[in-house]
């Protein structure tokens, strides 16, 4: 595992909560949304770190989450956190439902070492999503794109249907360009007419196809549900790649993409 140096001024900084200031909110998806947050403290994250979130109710209930970061490092000062509206979620209710431009959020970070990429990292990279997965991949994406770096990337993503594509509108020039960043999606409950991406459940055979050009010497990132993270990286060992070139991140079962 790679890790960066950090001294302990600034893991005090890290670990403390601090007030941050809503500056821009985003909706990606009819249950999606982007919110970009001013932070007083900020310190420059990697790619694919996240931030604790922390609400606290008049009689003193507290209710915390973690969410990956969407921005780059390189945009100072601010982060942006791609949040997914669950019906049960006690803190994204309230972000989806309640914040506005203005209020204010507790949070601390940047917290994660294990789940990152910087581009003096290399690659070739492949990274694999599935629905809100996408938010830390999308954030070694932007660093890529930020600091010139001609690393190849392969993205493959997983979603419901094309409505639930976050980031859409950024991802879409992507895959017609000669960046050096190529993305494959894949819509597995509904496809609009004349889609020309996958139409089912990431599987070995797709997997074989996306990697072919990168061959075993790649380094994946995977992050999403749980079954289609254990899934893709049980896969891609069957292909040859080995289980330290594979980094995973997973989340509960309410993504199902």
């Amino acid at each position: 595992m790679e890790t960066g140096l950090i001294n302990e001024p600034v893991l005090t900084r890290v670990s403390e909560w601090q007030i941050s200031t809503v500056v821009k909110v985003h909706p990606e998806t009819p249950n999606v949304k982007t919110f970009t947050l001013a932070v007083s403290n900020w310190i420059p994250h990697r790619a694919g770190q996240h931030y604790d979130v922390r609400l606290t109710a008049p009689d003193g209930y507290q209710a915390q989450r973690s969410y990956s970061i969407a921005s780059s490092p390189e945009q100072r000062g601010e982060i942006d956190l791609t949040v997914e509206r669950l019906e049960e979620g006690e803190v994204s209710t309230y972000l989806h439902d309640v914040l506005i431009v203005g209020d204010q959020v507790e949070l601390r970070g940047p917290i994660g070492g294990y789940f990152v990429w910087e581009a003096r990292m290399g690659g070739p990279l492949l990274l694999v999503a599935g629905g809100s997965g996408i938010v830390p991949l999308l954030a070694m994406i932007r660093h890529r794109q930020a600091v010139g770096s001609l690393v190849p990337i392969r993205l493959l993503y997983s979603s419901k249907t094309y409505q639930d594509i976050i980031y859409r509108d950024e991802l879409a020039p992507l895959a017609h360009s000669r960046s050096g960043v190529e993305v494959f999606h894949t819509l597995t409950r509904a496809q609009p007419a004349g889609w020309g991406g996958y139409d089912r459940r990431i599987d070995e055979n797709m997997l074989e196809e996306v990697i072919q050009p990168f061959g075993v010497a790649l380094k994946a990132y995977i992050c999403g549900p749980t079954a289609l993270v254990e899934g893709v990286a049980n896969s891609l060992v069957r292909l040859g790649i080995a289980p330290d070139q594979i980094r995973t991140e997973r989340f509960g079962p309410t993504g199902g993409s």
